[in-house]
């Protein structure tokens, strides 16, 4: 399968070597680029693309704007964010709207490359190591009503996809899911599907998001 790949970013220079980089990749197929978000409506309608990859701070309508309302429509692309921090406030935002996950902007081109292919497979771009970093950045910002707010949400899960929903919040693959509840692969792709669902959220990193929220990994001690 070819992946079409649209490249948004303000800096020529950024698109330029993104766009060298990714496009010697021989299933990736380059079909467009903005400078803006605001450009990003009429690029998707335009050019049906399956990843967009979109930079944080552009000076119209910022990466995190052009995220929220893009995932907000139905059948949107997925999006993977360009940043140049780890664990910066504005990247907890953009997962919470629904990007797949993010990017340094120096990140080597093979994983750059590598990062794109996942987000297109429906995989989210977040190693345990950074997902565990991002939770213990939003720890700070997480009040009262922010954590019953999600503990009421994750109580419409019935026991096993509560399980599941937590092992996702420790950064587990599907596999390692698998591994640890005793249960079948297609068997943890189906609870997922379900979570989602449910929650009514666009990927493996809200529900990483929200199970945080919930004060569940510290319940068990973050393993």
């Amino acid at each position: 399968m070819t992946i079409r790949l649209l490249i948004v970013d303000d800096d020529p220079l950024v698109r330029a070597g993104l766009t060298f980089m990714l496009g010697g990749a021989d299933d990736i197929e380059i079909v467009g680029e903005g400078a803006d978000g605001r450009e990003v409506p009429d690029l998707v309608d335009r050019l049906a693309p399956d990843v967009v990859l979109m930079d944080i701070r552009m000076p119209h309508v910022d990466g995190l704007t052009a995220t929220e309302r893009l995932r907000a429509r139905p059948g949107a692309p997925e999006v993977v964010v360009l940043t140049t921090f780890h664990a910066d406030e504005q990247v907890v935002r953009a997962l919470r709207a629904g990007a797949a996950g993010f990017v340094l902007k120096d990140t080597p081109p093979a994983e750059i490359v590598a990062s794109v292919r996942r987000v297109a497979a429906g995989d989210p771009v977040l190693s345990p190591a950074v997902t565990r970093q991002l939770m213990t950045h939003v720890a700070g910002q997480q009040g009262q009503p922010r954590r019953a707010s999600a503990a009421d949400r994750l109580a419409e899960l019935a026991q096993r996809e509560r399980e599941v929903a937590v092992a996702v919040g420790h950064g587990r693959s599907n596999a390692e899911i698998a591994a640890i509840l005793y249960m079948s692969v297609p068997t943890v792709k189906t609870h997922v599907s379900r979570i989602l669902a449910k929650l009514g959220l666009n990927n493996r990193v809200q529900i990483a998001l929200l199970v945080h929220d919930a004060g569940l990994l510290e319940d068990e001690g973050g393993a």
